[in-house]
């Protein structure tokens, strides 16, 4: 998985800072070359390689909503953060996640810009490698820091997120795009992530099986569940992702 995302994210950076035509999906979500030159290597190379598991991309024009009820399946963003990749920013993910029985038991995001590559298998634990390096582990920060450390999507803060920042004044708050958001929970850089508006479960997969192998938990909110895969349309609601379990406590439904 992770020699694929890094294959793919070397096909990303083809597109980098060159001219793009940008178009618009039904959900007004932008588009572009890098997008699907990387869907294509990804659903070729893990098919190819795991020809017994379905492969579920954000891309698949005809995406076959019966995977969801399979037992494993892939679940694939072949580019997290498509605007952070037109403003050039490098907050930008190559993510596979593994859903085995409803929850993410293996996930690889990878930042093309930076070669940095966070993993996880829930077996054997959560790391981060530079690029070429090999593994080193990462843990979430339990206790969680005083004052907090929240972060916030770029573009996608609600109202709950605004809430959470007013109850908690004192608290730091982080901003990066795409799924290293979770990723900074995941290798103790941050406390807490809410996320008060839908996701998809592409964006999600494989950064959550990174956090939860660091040692923390993505809930779904308030219910404060483990949120699990193969929803109608493969769809999240709001979500919270807190480095230990008694800060969910705290911050309360």
């Amino acid at each position: 998985m992770r020699s694929i995302a890094e294959a793919a994210g070397q096909e990303t950076l083809r597109f980098y800072g060159q001219p793009l035509t940008v178009d618009a999906k039904a959900d007004d979500s932008p588009l572009t070359q890098a997008d699907l030159a990387s869907h294509r290597l990804i659903t070729a190379r893990l098919r190819e390689a795991f020809p017994e598991i379905p492969v579920v991309s954000e891309e698949d024009t005809e995406r076959d909503a019966s995977i969801a009820s399979a037992q494993r399946f892939f679940v694939v963003d072949p580019l997290d953060g498509t605007k952070e990749f037109i403003k050039q920013t490098g907050s930008f993910t190559v993510n596979i996640g593994l859903v085995e029985n409803g929850r993410p038991v293996a996930g690889i995001v990878h930042v093309p810009v930076s070669g940095v590559t966070y993993g996880a298998d829930t077996n054997g634990g959560a790391w981060r490698a530079e690029k070429d390096g090999e593994p080193q582990p990462i843990k979430t920060c339990s206790p969680a820091a005083e004052p907090l450390r929240i972060v916030a999507s770029r573009d996608h803060a609600g109202p709950e997120v605004k809430a959470l920042l007013e109850r908690f004044p004192d608290a730091e708050c982080l901003s990066i795009g795409s799924s290293l958001k979770f990723c900074l929970v995941a290798e103790g850089k941050a406390d807490v992530y809410l996320r008060d508006v839908p996701t998809m479960e592409w964006d999600t997969a494989a950064a959550q099986a990174v956090v939860e192998a660091a040692g923390g938990a993505v809930l779904t909110h308030p219910a404060q569940t483990l949120l699990t895969y193969g929803k109608p349309e493969y769809r999240n609601g709001s979500l919270l992702t807190v480095g230990t379990l008694s800060l969910a406590d705290r911050l309360g439904g």
